[in-house]
C-alpha cells in the first residue's frame, strides 16, 4: 500500500485495527508532518487517530500527550534529517531505518526521558496534551528527577 493509499485507508477508517500497530502510528504521524505544516498536523492527526480508535470499537485507547510527543519527536528529527540531506525529506524507509527507537512496540520508553509514569498515566495526560516533568538535561547527566 502506497503512502497516499495508506492515509486514505486510515481517514476513512477502512484500514483494519488489526492491520495498525505501533509502527503504522508512527508512519501515519510521519506521512502527515511531511505532507502537512506542523500545526495542521497536530490538528488533523489526532482527529483522524481519534475517529479511527472510534471505528475500531477502542475510543479509549487515544492518548493526547502520547500523540503529541511522538509529533514533536517525529518532527524534530524528521527537520534535523532533512537538513543533513540539504533539505530533501527523508523517505519512510529511510527514516524508519535511522529512528528505530521510535518504533518500538513498547512506545511509551521513549517517552519516560521526559514524563514519570504518573504524569504520563494520568487522567489529564489522556485528556489533553501536557508539558514534560522530567528535567532532560539533569536525566542526560545521569540526575534523576
Amino acid at each position: 500500500m502506497n503512502d497516499e493509499q495508506f492515509i486514505a485507508a486510515f481517514e476513512n477508517c477502512s484500514l483494519g485495527n488489526q492491520d495498525f500497530h505501533h509502527a503504522d502510528h508512527v508512519r501515519m504521524a510521519f506521512l502527515y508532518l511531511c505532507h502537512f505544516p506542523i500545526l495542521e498536523a497536530l490538528q488533523r492527526f489526532p482527529e483522524s487517530l481519534q475517529r479511527f480508535a472510534t471505528a475500531s470499537g477502542k475510543p479509549n485507547l487515544y492518548h493526547e500527550t502520547i500523540t503529541w510527543a511522538f509529533l514533536f519527536l517525529i518532527r524534530e528529527r524528521l527537520v534535523l534529517q532533512s537538513s543533513r540531506q540539504n533539505g530533501e525529506q527523508p523517505s519512510w524507509p529511510e527514516f524508519a531505518a535511522k529512528n528505530p527507537d521510535l518504533l518500538h512496540r513498547k512506545a511509551n520508553l521513549i517517552l519516560r526521558d521526559f514524563y514519570s509514569d504518573e504524569r504520563l498515566g494520568s487522567e489529564l495526560a489522556r485528556r489533553l496534551f501536557v508539558l514534560p516533568n522530567r528535567n532532560l538535561a539533569a536525566h542526560e547527566r545521569g540526575g534523576s528527577q
